[in-house]
């Protein structure tokens, strides 16, 4: 029971931090969505801080397995591929994908508790790193356009995030996205 409660917490966290913000959200809130006492909040969670550097531990987690998997070694318009198919495919399922990367979004510039934003921003270069080695790669055996690999990287992302933030506002009136189609930043328009 105290798991399923604590998951439950988590879900309604990331619900009412995607909605309100971290700043406008209040324990209340979030007992309110999650169906509970706002004391069963505070039995897991001393603070609102707590809860938000919680999730983005756990998106900490994610980020650095993506990392890890990019940088296994495989052909990169695999790797690459097969996470944006991934990403793609969480942001369209109901499980709250999109709340959760608008979530990691406000980690960004909300730096509560202190140094969140920091290990979370380290966390994120790593990735991106990975990404950018990736394109280098792909850039090298002739499958991905020229081009300076870390502002490609940065391109990529910042699709993905404004891709996320109107999933997020628009939910399914917004048109699934297509994973050829986003691949062709890096291909020049040749499918995969």
């Amino acid at each position: 029971m105290r798991a399923a409660t604590r998951s439950a917490i988590e879900t309604a966290g990331v619900r009412v931090f995607a909605r309100h913000g971290f700043a406008a959200a209040n324990i209340r809130q979030i007992a309110d969505e999650a169906g509970i006492s706002v004391g069963s909040v505070y039995r897991h969670y001393a603070s609102k801080e707590d809860l938000f550097d919680e999730l983005l531990e756990q998106a900490s987690t994610g980020l650095s397995a993506a990392a890890t998997q990019l940088s296994s070694g495989g052909d990169p318009s695999d790797l690459i591929g097969g996470f944006t198919e991934v990403y793609l495919s969480d942001l369209a399922g109901e499980d709250g994908a999109a709340e959760f990367f608008m979530v990691i979004n406000q980690g960004f510039t909300t730096d509560a508790p202190a140094g969140t934003a920091r290990r979370l921003a380290v966390t994120q270069q790593t990735l991106w790193k990975a990404f950018a080695a990736l394109v280098r790669r792909g850039q090298v055996e002739g499958r991905f356009v020229g081009g300076d690999p870390d502002r490609m990287t940065a391109y990529y992302f910042a699709l993905l995030s404004g891709i996320t933030t109107m999933r997020h506002a628009l939910n399914d009136e917004l048109a699934e996205p297509d994973v050829d189609l986003i691949l062709r930043i890096l291909t020049g328009g040749a499918e995969r």
